[in-house]
């Protein structure tokens, strides 16, 4: 929110509007969203910060975070990608789980999102982006654990420790979240 309302006073909008979807401010959030997802936003609802979350499919979230990696040194896109992996901690706090993937895989960029979602890139491109379809957060980091290991992630003890989640009742371990084994094999009817 502090970077918003920056933007705006150097960019002389107003600021008490800021959040509102029309306000400037988010009409250029928007256009920057549509131009790196590479598709029409498709329905704009309210994150959990309060500020208007801009709905894109999950292919074009994983595209978005391609771009910012792929994205020229000193562009815009780039210097937010560069900062997000240099330090993760103004992204994620210091004991979310993106923040350990991203300790824990060298280059790796990764943000989770409202509703279930995690989105990650790799500085060779390589990217991806995961949706719970029942928007729990709990299996969301398992999912892109299983992800990453289907991308040739396979070292570290960090990654094991978040590849399950552990599912407490009373005064115990009751269960684990964990991906169905074979999640992400290849199938003989994909193409590669």
């Amino acid at each position: 929110h502090a970077a918003m309302l920056a933007t705006c006073v150097a960019a002389g909008w107003p600021t008490d509007t800021y959040l509102d979807p029309g306000h400037p401010l988010q009409l250029a959030i928007r256009s920057a969203v549509e131009e790196l997802a590479g598709e029409a936003v498709t329905a704009v609802g309210v994150d959990g910060c309060g500020a208007p979350l801009f709905a894109v499919s999950t292919a074009g979230v994983a595209r978005a975070f391609r771009a910012l990696v792929l994205a020229a040194p000193g562009t815009p896109e780039r210097r937010v990608a560069d900062a997000m992996r240099t330090h993760p901690q103004w992204t994620s706090g210091t004991r979310r789980e993106e923040r350990r993937l991203m300790d824990a895989v060298p280059g790796l960029l990764v943000k989770c999102g409202a509703e279930g979602v995690d989105a990650f890139a790799f500085a060779d491109g390589r990217a991806g982006a995961v949706k719970i379809d029942d928007g729990a957060m709990r299996a969301r980091t398992p999912v892109t654990v299983a992800l990453l290991r289907a991308l040739g992630v396979h070292d570290g003890a960090e990654l094991d420790a978040l590849s399950v989640v552990q599912v407490r009742g009373g005064d115990g371990v009751v269960g684990a979240v964990r991906p169905a084994p074979g999640v992400f094999a290849p199938s003989a009817s994909r193409s590669p």
